[in-house]
């Protein structure tokens, strides 16, 4: 059944509305229409599917189980697996998981399994209890065994009634199951012999067509050897439609025929197989790209490895395929040595390491491999002297720094793309758009916004929806705008521009930047208070993000839901989203305000060790990074958790708050200097310094009213009442 599910991804559909989609909507619509499909039928009928061999699994069968395993509780499906010890998977919880160990059979059943295979003839009698030492009651192991006896005439007879016709003395059996697969090959005549190793170069599924091309034997003893092959139990026969195909027994019997083959022999018989399957129609080589960068690579053809190679990579893009993509572009590239350094070979090499760092991002590298890619590419651009490629370079190198939290390389290495792209207006606006993000990291708000509106400026037009990465350039753009307005207090304004983002990013069908405004949307409608149309929106966010199976968004989005959750109330929704956070300090993930949104959802739930936790961690990372609208946050997260301990401590408090209020007024944060003077305010009636806590609390209401901030001000009207009663 694996093999229908594969062809389904290949499946091409006419319909507009498919090719619309991102490459993430159409694995994950593909993914979804298979698992549908067996539970509707499951629904018709009690269905059992059998997964073999999943230590080989593929990226897309993995997620398909993945799925589909989320779905069994309820469906009338029985899902059966084995794999090696070494295969790892997350199904081990699940009570409806059972897992049976599949041991070397014990010796009574390892001798009624050779009692099957040999029969009961005295002579075997002490020929049985040798064989099941010896090959430690593997059954494969033992089957093999026999039939190396058989064909050495050591035993006579037939299946199950077999006599011993040699002294037991002059017994050899070979130490290992691939000593006696050795074995075996070595005593078949030598065409079959030939022709096995043959189709081991091919592959553990063998086309008989392709065969037929590289084989190089007349039609008639093809047949002959592979009919030899058969009943000798080397190969099966694995499909009839749409052409005839082959399958070895067992993974060990293809390992042990291709080991067999010198290395020159080898190498002939899988540049062959490139020749051959070159020769097939032009949208059957579109098909065949995978077996083709394959066969090159193992033929060491390298221009065509490199090839081949890049366009496998390129083709698993388009499913989502991101692990796949990154092993064939990393065999890409050490095929391209082999070739001459030429200018175009050294643009391969550049044009390769940037595609990495693309979906290195999205599989959530923490950085290392992709810099060190990056830095390769930098190198091989100034060689030579491509300053295009040296742009596309710096703008990903700026990215990475960021991430990291080092803004002063960050914004060195945006600065050069913008000397080194001044023909390229693209990159310019990407390069102005990096520049304003890490301005606002920075919590230099005013700046920002005039660097990302001149980046807006020049994505117009044509420029309006074309991507950078994983990202359309305008919407990023336009959501880290409305997110320094957000800072500001100018909702209005910044909720215009997220709007638009969403709109853009919903008519380019792409997903990521589709989740990333909807996300940038719901933050910007939480902060003015507005709970009744936030959770919606970052819960379809959350639903967006789920479905697109990617970490590069997940833990901001989970953040802020749980946090709209919790100041709504709805704490038992909350916890068990926090359970799914991934605190981490890569800023692209979302780095210190991550943190923080949490430390105050915990807040808010009671937990206040885990907040001031994170808030202390969260503050020494804003120090450490100059990121001083970050550290204000930290700072009141800080003082609200020291007002709301059993026994408070108020001079911490009013600390934290004082320390809080300078650096918002100095930066223009005028939400955070309204919940400052609330919280101040609040602590003051507390402690009975009524006449302080009427200013800060006045203070406070007239902020939430200027900027519209409903969900605080009856909070903040409510304790202003309660101090003029007293």
């Amino acid at each position: 059944m694996l093999p229908a599910f594969l062809a389904l991804l290949e499946v091409p559909l006419e319909a507009p509305q498919w090719h619309a989609f991102d490459p993430p909507q159409r694995r994950r619509r593909t993914l979804e229409a298979i698992k549908h499909l067996l539970l509707r039928e499951s629904q018709v009928q009690p269905l059992c599917l059998m997964f073999e061999d999943l230590h080989w699994i593929d990226a897309e069968t993995q997620a398909l189980l993945d799925s589909l395993v989320e779905s069994l509780p309820t469906a009338r499906l029985l899902l059966l697996v084995d794999y090696r010890p070494e295969y790892q998977h997350g199904w081990g919880s699940k009570t409806y998981y059972t897992q049976l160990r599949l041991d070397p059979l014990p010796s009574a059943s390892a001798d009624e399994f050779l009692q099957a295979l040999l029969g009961d003839n005295p002579s075997l009698v002490p020929l049985k209890p040798l064989l099941i030492a010896q090959t430690e009651g593997n059954p494969f192991f033992l089957e093999e065994s026999v039939r190396t006896l058989v064909e050495t005439g050591m035993l006579v007879g037939q299946r199950g009634a077999y006599r011993l016709a040699n002294p037991l003395d002059s017994l050899q059996v070979p130490a290992t199951v691939q000593a006696v697969l050795a074995a075996r090959i070595d005593r078949l005549p030598l065409e079959e012999k030939r022709l096995l190793q043959t189709a081991a170069v091919i592959g553990t599924e063998v086309p008989l067509p392709l065969l037929q091309a590289i084989a190089e034997l007349p039609e008639e003893t093809l047949h002959y050897g592979l009919a030899h092959l058969q009943a000798a139990e080397f190969l099966y026969e694995t499909s009839l439609f749409p052409e005839l195909a082959y399958t070895f027994k067992h993974a060990l019997t293809h390992e042990v025929a291709y080991s067999g083959l010198l290395h020159e022999r080898r190498r002939a018989l899988h540049t062959r197989t490139v020749e051959a399957l070159e020769a097939l129609a032009p949208e059957q080589v579109a098909k065949q790209v995978e077996r083709l960068a394959h066969q090159a690579l193992r033929g060491e053809v390298w221009d065509k490895a490199v090839i081949y190679l890049r366009q496998a990579g390129d083709k698993a893009t388009t499913r989502s395929a991101f692990r796949e993509a990154v092993a064939c572009w990393e065999q890409a590239l050490t095929a391209l040595p082999h070739l001459a350094e030429q200018q175009d070979t050294l643009a391969q090499a550049i044009d390769l390491r940037l595609a990495l760092d693309n979906v290195l991002l999205v599989l959530g590298d923490p950085g290392g491999q992709s810099i060190a890619y990056l830095r390769e590419a930098e190198t091989l651009a100034e060689t030579l002297g491509d300053q295009r490629r040296l742009g596309q370079i710096c703008d990903a190198m700026s990215h990475h720094c960021w991430r990291m939290g080092d803004h002063d390389h960050a914004i060195a290495y945006a600065q050069r793309t913008l000397t080194v792209t001044s023909g390229d207006a693209f990159l310019q606006a990407r390069a102005q758009g990096l520049l304003g993000t890490y301005c606002f990291s920075l919590g230099d708000y005013r700046r920002a916004i005039d660097v990302l509106r001149q980046s807006l400026a020049i994505l117009e037009g044509e420029l309006r929806h074309t991507r950078t990465g994983m990202m359309v350039a305008s919407v990023r753009t336009r959501c880290w705008l409305s997110s320094c307005l957000a800072e500001l207090g100018e909702f209005a304004e910044g909720r215009a521009y997220v709007e638009e983002a969403v709109r853009i990013a919903e008519a380019a069908a792409h997903p990521s930047s589709a989740i990333f405004a909807q996300n940038r949307l719901g933050w910007l409608v939480l902060r003015q208070g507005d709970l009744q149309h936030a959770i919606p929106i970052l819960e379809r966010a959350l639903a967006q993000c789920r479905a697109m199976d990617t970490r590069l968004f997940l833990s901001g989005n989970l953040s802020n839901l749980g946090l709209a959750y919790a100041l709504s109330g709805r704490v038992a929704e909350t916890l068990p989203l926090l359970e799914q956070v991934v605190v981490s300090e890569d800023t692209a993930l979302g780095g210190i305000p991550t943190m923080l949104k949490v430390g105050e959802t915990y807040l808010l739930a009671g937990r206040l060790e885990e907040a001031h936790a994170l808030a202390e961690r969260g503050l020494t990372l804003a120090r450490a990074r100059q990121e001083w609208g970050h550290q204000a946050y930290a700072l009141w997260l800080l003082g609200e958790i020291a007002s709301h301990r059993d026994s408070p401590d108020a001079n911490q408090a009013e600390t934290h708050y004082r320390q809080t209020l300078s650096l918002a007024e100095e930066l223009g944060m005028r939400p955070l200097q309204a919940h400052c003077h609330r919280s101040l305010g609040t602590l003051y009636m507390k402690i009975g310094r009524h006449e302080q806590a009427h200013l800060e609390l006045s203070i406070a209401i007239e902020l939430y009213q200027a900027m519209e901030m409903t969900f605080w001000l009856p909070q903040a009207e409510a304790a202003l009442a309660q101090v003029e009663g007293r």
